[in-house]
Parts: structure tokens; sequence; C-alpha cells
């Protein structure tokens, strides 16, 4: 299933989530520019690696890259998916948080994945890069938000287009994740190259945590 659009309204400009869709590209764009050397040594210095912070967890500067690592992207399929994922999602929660606490529970839903990251793979020597961990956070809150949003979702097979509700949308991903979490889990690996309990515990950060950055006021949630 590929989601088009949703049905909930947005009442603001979403500067926060445009900021970082902006922030993301660039950097993105910039390493498609370097020299292949550079490049490489700008993915292993910023990348978040588990046995490297495992190694020297004493010391301060081997936990920046948990942030940093969050706007790195291996190709254009990373970046665009991820994107497009922040923009539909992201723009109704940051509605209803405002741009700072916005950008303060997406870094902290993806420090929380990528601690997530490291608990079940403290070993791996793969370099992670992404912001689909934050993103999830912000799926998690909107799982909660706007349950009762419609999700216009592309059935690519058939094809067709059909309007799903957002918690039976959210509910299926949030499924398909834990499940292949297990399956890598009892293999050891990282299947595909995804980390699935990052994808696993950003969501259940976002969906616990997105009472505390809601603005104190009465509010609708429009659909």
């Amino acid at each position: 299933m590929f989601p088009l659009r949703d049905t909930a309204s947005s009442r603001r400009v979403p500067i926060a989530t445009l900021s970082l869709i902006i922030i993301n590209t660039v950097i993105f764009l910039n390493q498609l520019i370097m020299p292949p050397d550079e490049a490489l040594k700008m993915v292993l210095t910023y990348s978040f690696i588990p046995a490297r912070l495992l190694a020297g967890w004493k010391d301060p500067m081997s936990y920046i890259p948990l942030f940093t690592s969050m706007f790195l992207h291996g190709n254009f399929s990373h970046l665009i998916s991820n994107m497009w994922s922040l923009w539909l999602f992201g723009d109704n929660v940051e509605d209803y948080m405002g741009p700072i606490r916005f950008l303060i529970f997406y870094v902290l839903t993806g420090l929380i994945a990528g601690i997530a990251h490291f608990a079940f793979n403290p070993l791996l020597t793969v370099p992670t890069v992404g912001a689909s961990g934050a993103i999830a956070g912000v799926m998690g809150a909107y799982f909660m938000m706007f349950p009762f949003a419609r999700i216009i979702t592309l059935i690519p097979f058939f094809p067709f287009i059909i309007r799903v509700p957002a918690s039976i949308f959210l509910l299926i991903w949030f499924i398909t994740q834990v499940n292949s979490g297990i399956m890598s889990g009892i293999s050891g690996n990282v299947i595909g190259g995804v980390a699935w309990w990052a994808h696993i515990f950003g969501f259940i950060a976002g969906a616990l945590l997105y009472k505390k950055f809601v603005r104190k006021k009465k509010y609708v949630y429009y659909y």
C-alpha cells in the first residue's frame, strides 16, 4: 500500500516539517556531489554504528551520531520515502504541537529509536542512517491524534485507490514492522538493511509521548 495523502486538514503552514524536509534533502544532495572518498568519510563519521557506541560508551562524543544519523540517507528511494511520510503525517502533528515542540518531539523520538536499535543490535558494525525512526514517532502521534482520518492509498498491484482509516493503515504498518523485527531477532541480522526495532520503538514513543507536546489548550482535530 502506498499512501498518497490524508484527509486531516492542517490550519497552518508546517514550518518545522518543511524545514526538516529541506535540510534532509540538501544534505543528501551535498553527499551526491562530494568526491566518493569524502562522502564515505562523512557517512562513517556521522552515521550511527552500534558497535562503535558500545566500544566508546564512556565518551560523550560517541553519542552524537544518534542525532546526526537522522539527517543522512542511503539513496534517493530512501530519502523520498522518508520525506514523503514526514510530509504526509508531520504537518497535522506539527499543527497541534507548534514548530518548536514538534522539532523537540521529532528529535526525541528519533533518539529513542536509535537507542532501541542499539539495544537490539549492540555488536552491529553496519552504519545506520535515515530519519525513519523519528518519522515513526510522528506516525505514532498521528495514530493517536487522528485515528478517524482517512489515508488515500494506492494499491499498486491491481491498481486502484482506496480510503483507509488512519488507525487501520498505521496499525498494519506497525504490525509489519514488529513481524520483521521479530524475524531479524531470530536471524540475528537487520533484515533488508532496515532498522526495524528503531521503527517499532520510535512509533511507540510517539504514541506515548505526544500528549506532552500538544499545546495546552482546547483543540479539535479536523478531518
